[in-house]
């Protein structure tokens, strides 16, 4: 059990494998998970769109939805600032594009993989072809990043600054990132309350 407060947040592109670390990260070490991503489903469900389908971000809806998103920043504001509520209460780990750069403490961390990797990895998980897969990802992330960059300035995927560890999964698979986390977690974050 984790006596002292920890904040941990994990940050990359679709397809890098930072939601599954990130809730496996939680459920390992019982810290509450807070997911960027599950929190605009929520407002786009809200408004009506249908988030729930598999691989939504990449549809024409979600597509629609992050137009929606680019043209007002309140969806966007509104998370960060749950975001960062959930990390002032602590012991958490938080699946989040903009909190590293929005938080002062925390261990940082950005799951790093190429757009190749990413869309292969996108391509089977939603089951459409992989050259789908790529055009889908260059369309949504170069909205992504002009969204971050307009709303706080950064370059999304170039500025790692803000970053503890970056850790490239392109020849690693699920098991092998969560073990590679779990070693830095016991050598480095729990290490001061001695794995409590």
């Amino acid at each position: 059990m984790v006596k002292e407060s920890i904040v941990i947040c994990i940050s990359g592109m679709a397809g890098s494998g930072k939601s599954t670390a990130a809730k496996r990260l939680a459920e390992k070490y019982k810290l509450r998970y807070y997911s960027g991503g599950d929190a605009l489903k929520s407002i786009a469900l809200g408004k009506g769109y249908k988030p729930l389908i598999h691989g939504w971000w990449e549809s024409r809806e979600g597509k629609r939805f992050l137009e929606e998103r680019s043209s007002d920043p309140k969806f966007d504001k509104a998370i960060d600032k749950k975001l960062v509520e959930a990390a002032q209460r602590g012991n958490v780990v938080l699946d989040s594009r903009t909190m590293p750069w929005l938080l002062k403490d925390g261990f940082k961390i950005w799951i790093d993989a190429s757009s190749e990797k990413r869309a292969e990895r996108i391509a089977r998980r939603n089951g459409i072809s992989v050259k789908d897969a790529a055009r889908a990802l260059k369309s949504k992330e170069e909205k992504t990043k002009a969204i971050y960059k307009k709303l706080y300035g950064f370059d999304l995927g170039q500025d790692f600054k803000p970053f503890n560890l970056v850790l490239n999964t392109d020849s690693l698979d699920e098991k092998e990132v969560f073990h590679v986390l779990c070693v830095l977690m016991e050598k480095t974050i729990l290490k001061p309350c001695q794995r409590c």
